[in-house]
């Protein structure tokens, strides 16, 4: 009698495809530009003295990076500063954008999943990774539900092993 088991790995045997959208997340690192230091008294923009500003700081710590231009003072900032810095940051910057770090980072990893190639998934047990490294918000996993669900044959989310069911396609009448 052969006392030896052979073990087999059902979940890489079944044919379940693994979407894990860190693989989406941005790589360039994420910083803040803040206009609120080069406001006068905190609260306006004076041109000359922001221009001023401007041509005095070191672009070059902005170099393959993507810039989120904000303002932490309640002031009115004119539309013209913001185009303004945005025209120093153009030659450096990896992207920039005029939101928050965390909308910023949502924005890109939208992008990178609505390239996705769909025709690859087509007909495709499909299971969309709960857990991870980085801090995945719930507009990405709604954005990959909604571009997959019309090819695939399923989707579930968590692990392979350990699945919550979100999708079943329904057979096709003859």
């Amino acid at each position: 009698m052969n006392t030896q088991e052979t073990f087999v790995n059902k979940v890489a045997n079944s044919g379940i495809i693994t979407i894990d959208l860190e693989k989406y997340y941005p790589t360039n690192p994420f910083v803040t530009f803040d206009l609120q230091p080069l406001l006068f008294m905190g609260l306006i923009v004076k041109e000359k003295e922001f221009r001023a500003a401007l041509k005095e700081i070191d672009w070059q710590q902005y170099a393959q990076k993507n810039v989120c231009i904000i303002c932490s003072a309640d002031a009115i900032i004119p539309m013209w500063a913001y185009m303004l810095v945005t025209t120093y940051l153009t030659p450096v910057a990896h992207r920039i954008f005029n939101t928050s770090v965390e909308q910023a980072i949502e924005t890109c990893i939208l992008e990178n999943i609505n390239a996705i190639n769909i025709n690859d998934f087509a007909d495709q047990r499909i299971v969309i990774k709960g857990c991870g490294e980085k801090q995945i918000g719930a507009t990405a996993y709604v954005a990959i539900t909604a571009l997959l669900q019309p090819i695939a044959k399923s989707i579930m989310y968590g692990e392979p092993c350990s699945t919550v069911p979100i999708f079943k396609s329904k057979p096709q009448q003859a």
